[in-house]
């Protein structure tokens, strides 16, 4: 019945167009968008499956592809708002406890803006995780735990300058990288957001010298005129040579 509901869905919105689309109040950009949004069947889809938004899919395609997310695991979400990603982690390590027959795991969800709360997971609202004492907070409430996967969908506010927004965007990786490889066991995961860039060779080989494989990834649920894609690293190999992690940490 649902994938009946959401077919019909997707058919209507693809004949639908904003009836003010042109008109002067609004931009080319909103125009844009407006449009995109209501041709875009992941967004009914979205909403159909009571996610808070279409990026939701873009974790489910990545797990259901390579097993990132298991019950029983401990994950971090950073820049995790509104928390679809997070919503989706709950479901997949069985952090809400709805299955009393799997190994019940932990989401712990931390993000700049404020994150309206999600049943099985820990919100830290108002966080930025790049600073230190953010990241703290996280060791403190896991007392010695480590993780099984960090996942980061963080992204700058756009500068609307290319190479600012890059630079950006690849210190926030690296933001995530230096934190994962200090809080994760062996044999974690780790998932990144980045965008097509010159620097993706240089941040995938960093990250080959602690995950087994690493691989770019973009997802179909990715918008195909974006230059949206993950660098998604397996296989934690954990920190055995201090002299080679000096440079990332």
């Amino acid at each position: 019945m649902l994938l009946r509901q959401f077919s019909t869905c997707s058919k209507t919105m693809r004949k639908v167009l904003p009836v003010d689309l042109k008109s002067k109040t609004k931009t080319i950009s909103s125009q844009h968008w407006l449009s995109r949004q209501l041709s875009d069947p992941y967004v009914e889809k979205a909403k159909l499956l009571n996610y808070r938004c279409r990026s939701a899919f873009k974790l489910i395609e990545i797990d259901d592809r390579f097993k990132i997310l298991h019950p029983g695991d401990i994950v971090i979400d950073c820049g995790a708002s509104p928390g679809s990603w997070t919503q989706v982690a709950v479901k997949r390590v069985n952090s809400d406890g709805l299955n009393n027959k799997l190994p019940r795991g932990t989401v712990l969800a931390l993000d700049k803006q404020q994150i309206y709360p999600i049943k099985g997971a820990t919100i830290f609202g108002n966080m930025d995780f790049t600073v230190p004492e953010s990241q703290k907070k996280l060791f403190d409430y896991l007392n010695g735990e480590k993780v099984h996967v960090v996942i980061s969908d963080m992204a700058p506010n756009a500068t609307g300058v290319r190479d600012l927004d890059t630079e950006n965007i690849i210190k926030l990786c690296y933001a995530a990288l230096r934190f994962a490889l200090q809080i994760s066991r062996n044999n974690a995961s780790l998932l990144v957001k980045l965008w097509q860039c010159g620097e993706l060779k240089i941040l995938e080989n960093d990250m080959a010298r602690y995950y087994s494989n690493v691989k770019v990834v973009k997802p179909n649920s990715s918008r195909s005129d974006s230059t949206e894609i993950f660098l998604l690293g397996r296989n934690f190999k954990g920190l055995k040579d201090s002299l080679s992690t000096s440079v990332l940490l």
